[in-house]
């Protein structure tokens, strides 16, 4: 799975679960893989460990024979416990150190950078991709840094020696100005979680990047 990383990041799904509640999660997240998402992260700020271990079971049931990877958020714990493919932690989290620690070496392990400072001091012997953004500002995530712009992105994707997936506010109109910065990926939340059609949404994406694969 790690060899081909930089292919599971260009369309790479992070839920909300208030968002998915309509449609409901595991259905959201099963439409929009069938659209064509090639990565998912479970989400679940205001959730306990419990209750994530229990929405990651569903979907790692639901995901299985997929080849999509599931990862899940701020919360090495139940990544562990549900026995998922790895975990996203923030700067605010536990070390990079300490979550490789408990997930081993053969998990995923991805890190959220917003400044030249955080992507310089990733541990990429422990870090398998970089979360780099916001790039817009996003109602899905109230205590985000200052937007980056795309400038911003550019230049973080430019400092990282690991894969990296852009996040915040992104939409599918923005894709070509993403694919232009050298990033691997681009992480979505709102504009296919809490969409009336998930798939729909996914593939409006999908289509621009095998666009963007075959021009480049």
């Amino acid at each position: 799975m790690m060899m081909d990383l930089r292919s599971k990041l260009q369309l790479y799904l992070v839920t909300d679960t208030a968002l998915c509640s309509d449609v409901g999660l595991v259905e959201t997240v099963m439409q929009a893989v069938a659209g064509g998402v090639t990565m998912v992260q479970l989400r679940a700020k205001d959730a306990t460990t419990l209750e994530r271990i229990d929405m990651a079971w569903r979907l790692k049931v639901a995901l299985a024979g997929t080849g999509v990877p599931l990862v899940i958020n701020d919360d090495v714990e139940a990544a562990c416990a549900a026995n998922v493919d790895g975990a996203h932690i923030g700067q605010g989290d536990m070390t990079p150190e300490q979550a490789r620690a408990l997930l081993g070496p053969s998990k995923i392990l991805g890190l959220s950078c917003e400044t030249p400072q955080t992507v310089k001091a990733a541990d990429t012997g422990r870090v398998d991709y970089l979360g780099l953004g916001p790039v817009f500002g996003t109602p899905t995530k109230s205590d985000h840094k200052a937007p980056i712009g795309f400038d911003g992105l550019a230049q973080l994707v430019t400092l990282s020696h690991v894969p990296t997936v852009a996040i915040g506010g992104l939409k599918a109109d923005h894709q070509d100005q993403v694919w232009a910065t050298g990033a691997d990926g681009l992480a979505v939340v709102s504009a296919i979680c809490g969409q009336p059609n998930p798939r729909h949404a996914a593939e409006q994406f999908r289509s621009k990047i095998r666009t963007s694969e075959v021009q480049a």
